[in-house]
């Protein structure tokens, strides 16, 4: 049983949807659409099911057509499940997808036979305190960001339990290494390969002397406190779970036990790379003279 899932209001991932249901029930699998999407998506031979946890029973993975957008919306229904996601990239950069669209037959195909592996990818759990009482609890993916409403932010940042420093600035990051290549890469942060545990703290528009990126322990926790009197701020965890933080809020992040479960396409040349050859190919990096290791010089 496959669940196929697509950014509705673009076109492109409508029609890609439709083949990917065609393709897989062709093949003999049992395909699900959600409700809110099937009007859009028009197709016919697939189980239209209720957006909800219940879409997932005996579902073997989640294909996903669109961003890394529509991806992270996948994730919030298949993480709690341990559901994999394979995403099939209709944006514009799109770290999270596995395939590109004119990979697309191909990529089907191998879900069909069964030729993927998959990993894991840590996720935080964030929790934002008012004097010692919870005010928000949720988690994050990529990140979980404290940020701005009007004016600058004063926060200070905390990791394991002992102050760093004070900034004013335009918000916090706290992402994980898949979180490297989003808001915490815009914001100056280091690129982190996936495969290494890590949590990232990224201060952005800091105005201070000292307000680099740092990468710290996956077993530390970090904390964001706006300071009183200053603020308000909002935590965006993820860019699509807001909430709102008062000035002396606490916002506290730590490594989840509960992680986002990738499906990675075997025997595939333009999918299944390694992250290396995946961060030339969606930055257009340049690597005109690169010998390599096998090459005579």
């Amino acid at each position: 049983m496959v669940l196929v899932t697509a950014h509705t209001g673009r076109p492109a991932a409508v029609e890609s949807a439709r083949l990917v249901i065609d393709r897989l029930i062709d093949a003999g699998l049992n395909v699900r659409v959600l409700d809110c999407e099937a009007d859009e998506i028009g197709c016919t031979g697939a189980e239209v099911v209720p957006d909800g946890p219940a879409a997932l029973d005996e579902v073997e993975m989640i294909i996903v057509l669109g961003g890394d957008g529509t991806l992270l919306r996948a994730a919030e229904l298949a993480r709690p499940l341990g559901v994999p996601l394979l995403g099939v990239n209709l944006g514009h950069v799109g770290f999270l997808a596995e395939a590109e669209v004119e990979d697309l037959a191909a990529a089907v195909d191998r879900v069909v036979e069964g030729r993927y592996d998959v990993e894991e990818r840590m996720t935080i759990d964030v929790i934002a305190r008012l004097n010692g009482s919870v005010i928000a609890e949720t988690w994050a993916l990529n990140e979980a960001s404290v940020e701005k409403v009007d004016r600058m932010l004063e926060v200070v940042a905390e990791i394991d339990g002992r102050p760093l420093s004070r900034w004013g600035c335009d918000g916090v990051i706290c992402a994980t290494p898949t979180g490297s290549t989003a808001y915490a890469f815009s914001a100056g942060g280091p690129v982190v390969w996936p495969e290494v545990e890590a949590l990232l703290l990224v201060p952005n528009s800091a105005h201070a002397l000292f307000a680099r990126p740092m990468v710290v322990s996956p077993r530390s926790t970090l904390a964001v406190e706006i300071v009183p009197g200053t603020g308000p701020g909002v935590l965006w965890c993820d860019g699509r779970r807001r909430f709102d933080v008062p000035p002396a809020a606490r916002v506290e992040v730590r490594r989840s036990a509960v992680p986002v479960r990738l499906a990675r396409l075997l025997g595939v040349e333009t999918t299944g790379a390694p992250f290396t050859d995946r961060l030339v190919a969606k930055f257009e990096l340049p690597v005109e003279g690169w010998r390599g290791r096998s090459r005579p010089h």
